[in-house]
């Protein structure tokens, strides 16, 4: 999942599979065992409890109607987590108890808040970036290679596959997707197979990253696994990624499509932008593992390099100009002095606006309803029938292939709330099945669901379902590679 960067299914044939998914938690929320709670006042087995439950289904189903409805995911879930804590806050306030209430959503809320200060820091700078046109001139260099529809393939997958640790699985997926539909515009069953590929190779490359997806970045804010273990997943994650493209590839009719070119040229200030960024995640890091500080810190100092060097390029803009036109009228380079006209000054805010606001405020939602149904105790039972019913291994496989339907985030939030009790491999377990498990539908992650949006009747749904088996065959050996190479960190010490 995971960065502008989180989304929901948007098709309209999911309500049979979300169905399916809800009826399953609503039969373990209303199972006679529902005893274990969290906080002091059982609400599992109330109507509290369960009128708590309803609303979230219900906001569910409308965000997974999203495309039907034409209202944005945020709204229902805002809703949602509004209710849920003002039915707890009644019921505790009625108990003599409102400090516990008042201290559960504080906490939750800060947990909120580290991670979307965080999102969204990473987030102005992937707008910057592309205001400066850096993927414009990436898109534009292999299109000019004239690669062929199987080089196109393999490099568009692993570039999705590179980059995406960094710039994150969604805006990777998208630029990739970028390329594709423009050099083989036309060729519906190339484009789908194309997207088929970025989307799980984009989906594994964020899996070994904590930048790469938001479940990775929720489960490296926790403190459960550091900075450097996420690249124990590495290998994991390459095989996730190379046996359906090995697959797939055999079915490319491989011949050269039409050279289309186009002429991009990066912005001012663009390759200092990209170091930057890579100076902030450096900072995030250091901050974390140096100084045992949350990353955020690391993170909106980055911020403030960005907001130095956007005043920095606003105050320097006409000596620049000044510069460069009269170097390019001494060359006589017409097409340079035509460039120079449309040169905007840089604006760090404009760029913070253009973040993914519904995602964030959708993420919101999403983290304070499932901790109110956690404080309510409906996770602590959940955690009961998956862990200690289960075998974890076998427990984080199958949330693996849930967070295909229900999406990564609430399933990655929910283990989180619960912290069963398991070994390290067996988070790092979790922590790919959430990141790579959505490849299996196209509604499964957010790369899916942009992709359906972005080649809108090249790749579809269907499409996508026609090589599920094929990748989940990638996902199955994924996890044993992971089994067999970090055996040792599956013992609880």
């Amino acid at each position: 999942m995971p960065i502008g960067f989180c989304s929901l299914a948007r098709l309209r044939g999911l309500s049979r599979w979300s169905g399916i998914a809800l009826l399953a938690l609503l039969a373990l929320t209303f199972s006679p065992t529902a005893l274990a709670v969290t906080g002091s006042i059982p609400m599992t087995g109330s109507m509290v409890g369960f009128l708590a439950v309803l609303i979230f289904v219900l906001a569910y189903s409308l965000v997974m109607a999203e495309e039907k409805l034409h209202m944005r995911k945020s709204k229902p879930v805002l809703v949602a987590a509004g209710l849920i804590w003002t039915m707890i806050g009644w019921v505790y306030v009625q108990a003599g108890m409102p400090d516990q209430a008042e201290h559960a959503f504080r906490e939750t809320l800060l947990e909120f808040t580290e991670l979307m200060l965080f999102l969204l820091v990473a987030m102005t700078y992937i707008n910057a970036m592309d205001e400066r046109r850096v993927f414009d001139a990436l898109r534009s260099w292999m299109v000019r290679k004239g690669f062929s529809y199987r080089q196109l393939f393999w490099l568009t997958g692993v570039l999705a596959f590179v980059i995406s640790p960094i710039a994150d699985n969604l805006t990777t997926a998208m630029l990739m997707c970028a390329v594709v539909t423009k050099v083989a515009e036309g060729d519906k069953r190339f484009i789908n197979l194309c997207c088929i590929n970025i989307v799980v190779a984009a989906n594994a490359g964020g899996a070994f990253s904590p930048f790469g997806d938001i479940t990775t970045l929720m489960v490296w804010q926790a403190g459960i696994v550091q900075f450097y273990e996420f690249f124990t997943l590495l290998i994991p994650s390459i095989v996730n990624f190379i046996i359906p493209a090995v697959v797939m590839s055999f079915f490319i009719n491989n011949r050269k499509p039409e050279g289309v070119y186009e002429d991009v040229w990066l912005k001012r200030g663009a390759r200092r932008i990209i170091a930057l960024f890579l100076l902030t995640v450096a900072t995030a890091v250091a901050c974390h593992t140096l100084l045992h500080l949350p990353p955020v810190l690391g993170m909106m100092t980055g911020l403030g390099y960005l907001q130095f060097f956007g005043y920095y390029l606003r105050r320097s803009l006409p000596r620049s100009l000044e510069r460069k036109r009269a170097r390019y009228t001494a060359r006589g380079d017409e097409r340079k002095l035509a460039q120079l006209g449309s040169v905007v000054p840089f604006d760090v805010f404009n760029r913070v606006a253009r973040a993914e606001w519904d995602t964030l405020l959708f993420f919101y939602g999403v983290v304070m309803c499932v901790g109110g149904l956690g404080f309510m105790g409906y996770l602590g039972l959940l955690s009961e029938a998956l862990y200690l019913g289960w075998n974890p291994t076998w427990a984080n496989i199958v949330l693996g292939l849930v967070s295909a339907v229900v999406d990564n985030i609430p399933v990655m939030f929910a283990v989180l709330t619960m912290q069963p009790d398991m070994s390290h491999g067996h988070w790092l377990l979790i922590t790919l099945t959430a990141g790579v498990g959505g490849s299996v539908l196209s509604i499964g992650s957010a790369a899916g669901v942009a992709l359906m949006g972005q080649a809108r009747g090249n790749y579809t749904f269907m499409g996508h379902l026609r090589w599920a088996p094929v990748i989940l065959l990638g996902y199955v050996a994924s996890i044993t590679v992971h089994l067999w190479l970090n055996a040792a960190s599956f013992a609880i010490g």
